[in-house]
């Protein structure tokens, strides 16, 4: 096993079952009930997914990502409520604000999880488990909230030690200690595996971390390119990158998914640029240009495709956007009825405060 030479102390801490457990911090009611947060199921006909769900409603099979009308036939007696992200935003920069006091680095890596390095101040594991337990106890007196951490010596470990004892769990992983930690693992606990990789794997031999591990990376390059050699190093609780604060930015999209599936060729179009209105807004008020524009279509068996344009120079017009997304469109339309639609822009550039043009306001109404 390649040694891991870093000496610094990485924790991630991961919010627990966050939208579900906010809502039934506002919803005392609510607790020790089977909650799900997404779009109402309307008595089994709801349109929309699973956004999070509480760890008794994940008794009854219910996950993230599910359609919501599965979800009800699981559980129709859940407390099926509306995504609130306003409510959670503010409770994730309160949660954010208070935990960036504690490490030498700090990086959100989403609404609801954050990486803290905490520096040459703290070199044993008896004090970062110390701390760990301060952050914990200071989220639930301040917010009500419960997090699960993993103290580890890089990101990597210290992620898949924070989910190995949900919820409200804290995972210790020293450097001595992480073969044995990781090993036994399934190679789906590493970050990247998903499930159109396991089954190569598999495959080819190798259902746990370890046996991923101790296989010949050349015969993984071989098979995945680079992917193969990071997905080795990983496995053997190798990862060199740093704790740092989040760049700006990537992406700006929005999509919606219909009560009915639609397929009429002008309800479509209407829909796309409505859904171009809702992206332009943010895309000027975050002062931002874009260079691609992408599409989404799911049609009403699930399947689900992505589509994307570059435009030859970064602009803030609506108008591309929209143009650009009839375009992609075209492809789609005709092809079947589609129960979500979406549109984003990525490739953004900060726009400089004396760079603003006219169609900035123009394009901003």
């Amino acid at each position: 096993m390649t040694e891991i030479k870093r000496h610094r102390i990485t924790l991630h801490v991961d919010m627990d079952s966050f939208y579900s457990s906010v809502e039934t911090r506002e919803r005392p009611e609510l607790k020790g009930l089977p909650v799900v947060v997404g779009s109402d199921p309307k008595e089994g006909s709801g349109r929309g997914v699973v956004s999070t769900c509480s760890y008794e409603a994940r008794e009854f099979g219910i996950h993230s990502g599910m359609p919501i009308s599965k979800a009800y036939k699981l559980c129709p007696d859940a407390a099926y409520l509306p995504v609130n992200m306003k409510l959670y935003k503010e409770t994730s920069r309160q949660i954010m604000q208070l935990m960036r006091i504690f490490p030498d680095r700090f990086q959100q890596v989403s609404v609801d999880e954050a990486y803290l390095d905490i520096g040459d101040g703290i070199e044993d594991y008896e004090s970062a488990t110390l701390l760990a337990e301060k952050i914990k106890d200071e989220v639930f007196r301040k917010h009500g909230l419960t997090c699960s951490i993993g103290v580890a010596p890089n990101k990597v470990i210290a992620k898949i030690a924070s989910d190995f004892n949900k919820p409200n769990g804290l995972t210790v992983v020293r450097p001595a200690e992480v073969e044995d930690f990781l090993f036994p693992l399934p190679i789906s606990k590493i970050p990247g595996i998903g499930k159109k990789t396991q089954p190569i794997l598999k495959e080819m031999g190798m259902e746990t971390v370890g046996q991923l591990a101790t296989a010949d990376v050349q015969l993984l390059i071989a098979r995945f390119g680079k992917f193969g050699l990071v997905m080795h190093q990983l496995a053997n609780g190798v990862d060199r990158r740093e704790v740092k604060e989040r760049e700006e930015v990537k992406s700006i999209s929005t999509e919606d998914t219909f009560d009915r599936d639609i397929s009429e060729p002008d309800m479509i179009r209407k829909n796309i640029l409505q859904l171009c209105e809702n992206v332009h807004k943010p895309l000027i008020k975050k002062r931002f240009r874009f260079r691609t524009v992408t599409i989404k279509v799911r049609y009403g068996d699930f399947r689900t495709y992505t589509r994307a344009k570059t435009v030859s120079a970064a602009t803030t017009e609506m108008q591309t956007i929209k143009k650009v997304s009839l375009e992609l469109m075209e492809e789609f339309i005709g092809t079947g009825e589609f129960r979500l639609l979406g549109v984003g822009v990525t490739k953004l550039e900060k726009i400089d405060e004396r760079q603003t043009s006219l169609s900035d306001f123009l394009d901003s109404d």
